[in-house]
């Protein structure tokens, strides 16, 4: 019965663990869930107010497909303001969170057999958002050494005349690492040369930065590439809006014009009230993110510091979103307590939650082993807890 398309893909491996954390914990076991990657902040009131008006003034009708007017210019100002991307409302879509922005993206662009260059690690639905839309995945895999980016001779090398796309995700999700317009510039040296390849960027955490890292998009650095490039951002990390499901993209009013007859045949448009609510968000207030992000800039330390002192775990620091993607190489052939050989990260994760309780992901999942992840977007007090049990989980292997 069902299509052959599915044996394709795999459900998100980050959602699966956060749902088994939430089952264990529901049968009555302490676990401790670092899967889930949403900050654990409440939406900001102004924003839940905006909703609240938007429900008594009876704006709950259909909109356009692609976004309210009001919203679309917003988001043009944004653009405008924060990246010094010149956009117009007919060069602006705006779909149910991110994820379906760039599947509508790769629905609308992709051929049978055009390639997508992917850094690994990656985030989790990219190679199969571009399977679903026929399209070929190459990953091209960025090792600790290389902080986690991929390189100008990487790039280049990557791309053949079947190349349709490449994504860049800064700051990343795993890693949390961020491209410095430095590196933005030479990877746009290396593009200019190839016309036929489409750039997408996305940008969820562009906010979440911590330190001196400044946060910069392609289009930013090289504007010369806009006309094929699709810079992608939503409300749902910095505002604390994940549920809400409202993410957006600028990018060449022929791609805006498919995404938005894709997206005709599939959910027609966003949330209405959400919508409103995403308005309130980019137009209001934002004296809340500093206070959030002191509080990851905190957690991010703790967990860094910790991970560091665990003998056979190697943690870079990020400089941005609220994960880390330590190494685990120096366990992989260490015997847990009762005999178990730990062959790959898959292992070691699934050892850390029966041992101890803790729900991490593992890097096969991002591409990259071995590795996994660590989301800090919970409480100091739970994160010290974990990692006293990773701490002892790892010192426990033979």
């Amino acid at each position: 019965m069902l299509a052959n398309r599915l044996s394709l893909i795999k459900p998100s491996p980050t959602v699966a663990v956060t749902a088994m954390a939430n089952e264990l914990k529901a049968a009555g076991q302490d676990i401790i869930g670092l899967g889930a990657g949403e900050p654990d902040f409440n939406t900001p009131e102004h924003i839940k107010q905006a909703a609240n008006e938007a429900m008594a003034e009876n704006r709950t009708r259909y909109t356009a497909v692609d976004g309210i007017a009001e919203l679309k210019q917003a988001i043009c100002n944004k653009f405008g303001r924060d990246n010094n991307i010149s956009c117009t409302p007919d060069m602006i879509t705006v779909g149910t969170g991110g994820k379906q922005v760039l599947f509508n993206a790769f629905m609308a662009s992709l051929n049978p057999g055009d390639e997508v260059i992917i850094p690994a690690p990656f985030w989790v639905s990219y190679p199969d958002i571009v399977l679903l839309a026929e399209g070929r995945p190459v990953i091209v895999k960025c090792g600790q050494s290389q902080n986690f980016k991929i390189s100008p001779d990487a790039l280049e090398n990557a791309i053949t005349e079947k190349t349709k796309w490449i994504i860049l995700n800064s700051p990343s999700n795993p890693t949390g690492i961020g491209y410095t317009a430095a590196d933005l510039q030479s990877l746009a040296e290396v593009l200019r040369k190839y016309p036929h390849v489409h750039i997408m960027t996305d940008d969820m955490y562009e906010y979440l930065i911590y330190d001196d890292f400044k946060f910069s998009t392609l289009v930013e650095i090289a504007p010369d590439l806009q006309e094929r490039t699709l810079t992608c951002n939503g409300v749902s990390k910095a505002y604390c809006m994940t549920g809400w499901r409202i993410g957006y993209a600028t990018g060449p009013r022929e791609l805006i014009k498919g995404i938005a007859k894709i997206q005709s045949q599939s959910t027609t448009n966003p949330n209405t009230i959400a919508q409103y609510a995403a308005l309130a968000a980019l137009e209001g207030p934002i004296d809340f993110l500093s206070k959030n992000n002191a509080a990851f800039t905190r957690r991010r330390n703790l967990v860094v510091a910790r991970l560091n002192k665990i003998s056979n775990l190697k943690c870079n620091m990020p400089d941005g979103a609220f994960y880390v993607y330590p190494s685990c190489d120096g366990v992989i052939g260490k015997k847990t307590p009762n005999g178990s050989l730990l062959k790959t990260d898959s292992d070691y994760v699934t050892y850390l939650l029966e041992a101890e309780g803790v729900a991490c992901v593992q890097g096969t999942a991002f591409g990259l082993s071995p590795y996994f992840r660590i989301s800090y977007a919970t409480s100091d007090e739970l994160l010290t807890e974990a990692l006293n049990r990773i701490e002892r989980a790892t010192n426990a292997l033979q």
